[in-house]
C-alpha cells in the first residue's frame, strides 16, 4: 500500500489511514475465523493449506465449503495483484533515481502508470511460478519484505538522529521504540523461515548488492 503514496489524493491523510485500518481490519478479522475453527475443531488439526474448508468439510457443510474455497482463491489473487502493483512502482522508483535503467520508469501516454514495470514483473513472477514450487517463491518474498521492513524501520531511526530538521509528511511516533519494536518483530518472523529460505536470499542479496556497485551507484543522483 505504501507504494501507492503518489497516487494518492492526500498521501500525508490517506497512507496512515489506509495502512493502519487494514491492519485493524485483518486483525480482527483474523482473530475472529481462529476463535471459531478452534471452537469448531481441535487446534492441532489446522496445520494445513485449508484450514477453513477442512473444517467445514468435516462439519458435513460442503455448499459453505466450495463457497470458503472460491472466496479464498479470490482472496490470493488479489493480494498477488497488489503484490505485482507494488513491485512496478518500486522498479519505477528506483529507474527514476536512476539506480536501474530508464526503461523501467517510462509511463504510458494514456494511464499515465509504469506499464513496462508492470509487465516485467508480470513475466517475471509469473513465468516461474507456473514452473517451480509456488510455496519456495513465497517463502523468498516474505524474507524479502520482512528484510526491507527491517530497513525502513532502521532507517527512520538514523534520518530522525541524523536529519532532525528534515521536511516530512509525516513522522512515526515514539522514535526509536517503535520502529526498533517493528525490527525486532520482522526479525523474529524471518527466523522462523526455513533455512534453504535465508540461503536464498543471500544470494539474491549478493545479486542485488553486485547490480548496485558495478551499475546503480555510479548512475543515482546522490551519487
Amino acid at each position: 500500500m505504501s507504494t501507492a503514496a503518489e497516487e494518492c489524493g492526500r498521501p500525508q491523510r490517506d497512507m496512515p489511514i489506509g495502512i493502519l485500518a487494514t491492519l485493524a481490519i485483518c486483525a480482527v478479522l483474523y482473530g475472529g475465523v481462529a476463535l471459531v475453527l478452534t471452537g469448531i475443531v481441535n487446534w492441532k488439526t489446522l496445520d494445513n493449506a485449508a484450514p477453513v474448508a477442512n473444517a467445514l468439510k468435516s462439519l458435513g457443510m460442503n455448499r459453505i465449503r466450495l463457497i470458503v474455497t472460491a472466496g479464498a482463491l479470490l482472496g490470493m489473487l488479489s493480494s498477488l495483484l497488489v503484490f505485482q502493483y507494488g513491485q512496478a512502482r518500486i522498479w519505477f522508483a528506483m529507474s527514476r533515481d536512476r539506480l536501474l535503467p530508464g526503461l523501467f520508469s517510462r509511463i504510458h501516454p494514456k494511464f499515465q502508470t509504469p506499464h513496462v514495470s508492470t509487465w516485467v514483473a508480470g513475466f517475471a513472477v509469473g513465468i516461474p511460478a507456473g514452473i517451480w514450487d509456488i510455496g519456495t517463491f513465497a517463502d523468498l518474498s516474505n524474507i524479502g519484505t520482512l528484510f526491507a521492513f527491517i530497513l525502513v524501520s532502521a532507517g527512520v531511526i538514523v534520518l530522525r538522529k541524523k536529519q532532525p530538521e528534515r521536511k516530512r509528511s509525516f513522522r512515526v511516533p515514539w522514535v526509536p521504540l517503535l520502529p526498533g519494536i517493528s525490527i525486532l518483530c520482522c526479525f523474529v518472523l524471518m527466523l522462523s523461515l526455513p533455512l534453504e529460505t535465508w540461503i536464498r536470499f543471500f544470494v539474491w542479496l549478493a545479486i542485488g548488492l553486485v547490480i548496485y556497485f558495478t551499475y546503480s551507484r555510479h548512475r543515482s543522483q546522490l551519487a
